[in-house]
């Protein structure tokens, strides 16, 4: 019998993110970010945090070649797709099939990650730092928010502190509609990061809250430099954007062990593929992607990694999202 199990993460930005789509666009920046179609509202894709920790974790487990696409076009096996593999039960494989270049065979992975959405939002205020997000967002991701109004205007916030001035939301200024009470769930409300902005939070409409999140996005500009002259090569210079710091997304992930009692040797797994003792023993396959998604703190996801982008936190434990089915 298959089984089923929900999880889903918090993430936190220590630097800025940038998840790009792949070329210029006509614009207020050259190199702009993934959005959500219909919002516009930023979100980094499922399939970069999982080639990320499928990365992270292969390097963990000292077993590069099971960290890249799998078979290539020059001829290479790829994957290793060994019964005991963790990382390819895990994330899947495709390999070339033995004495046969032309065929492949593979199966896909155990882990199902999706996109990353935004959460809370940092945006600068006469109040100091606060965090913009919605109603639905935090209630999707596990929040409960209590002293709801019935209704309040779109140009107004609902704040987690009490405020009767209006408030800034960087250019732009909103009433305060009232306060409410934003409480996370039992996994992450004792964690440090959350305590620090759980009474910094104002809550938006969902119309408003797009505009403030793309009126308030990191830019930066960047040049290359003509290595002769030590100086900016003429007509090198381009602008880009990402996510600040200290920005919260929520990510679900669904195991899915359609190959359960098929590889039984698979886990436990305390050493590596070289016979080194594991930083922390790996039980299942979300263990493996857990200690690849940890690693992205320290190693980054996206784009402008080498300009200092792309490290995330995870903030405390998975929270499990559902029933086990």
């Amino acid at each position: 019998m298959a089984i089923y199990e929900r999880r889903r993460y918090l993430l936190m930005t220590t630097d800025p993110v940038h998840i790009g789509t792949g070329g210029y666009r006509l614009g207020r920046v050259d190199l702009s970010i993934v959005r959500e179609p219909g919002t516009r509202i930023p979100k980094i894709p499922g399939t970069s945090l999982h080639g990320a920790a499928r990365s992270y974790a292969a390097r963990i487990y000292e077993s590069p070649t099971c960290a890249g696409q799998g078979a290539n076009r020059e001829g290479r096996d790829g994957h290793c797709g060994q019964d005991n593999c963790p990382i390819c039960y895990t994330f899947g494989y495709l390999r070339g099939e033995a004495g046969r270049k032309d065929n492949t065979v593979g199966y896909s992975g155990v882990v199902n990650v999706f996109d990353a959405h935004l959460l809370l939002f940092p945006v600068y205020s006469i109040h100091g730092p606060v965090w913009v997000s919605t109603v639905d967002r935090l209630r999707e991701a596990g929040f409960s928010v209590t002293d709801l109004p019935s209704e309040w205007d779109i140009g107004a916030a609902l704040l987690t502190w009490e405020r009767k001035d209006a408030l800034n939301l960087g250019w732009l200024m909103v009433e305060s509609a009232g306060q409410v009470v934003v409480t996370a769930p039992d996994a992450w409300k004792d964690e440090e990061c959350w305590r620090e902005v759980q009474n910094r939070i104002a809550l938006l409409q969902p119309a408003l809250f797009s505009q403030v999140v793309n009126s308030n996005l990191e830019v930066r500009t960047s040049v290359a430099i003509d290595p002769e002259r030590g100086a900016a090569e003429e007509g090198a210079l381009f602008t880009y954007e990402a996510l600040p710091r200290t920005t919260f997304l929520t990510v679900e992930v669904v195991f899915d062990d359609y190959r359960h009692g098929e590889k039984a040797t698979v886990f436990p797994k305390n050493h590596t593929a070289e016979g080194n003792p594991l930083p922390a023993p790996w039980k299942g396959p979300l263990d493996v992607l857990g200690a690849g998604l940890n690693m992205i703190k320290w190693l980054g996801v996206g784009g402008m990694g080498t300009r200092g982008f792309g490290r995330m936190a995870l903030v405390g434990a998975p929270w499990a999202h559902g029933e086990e089915v």
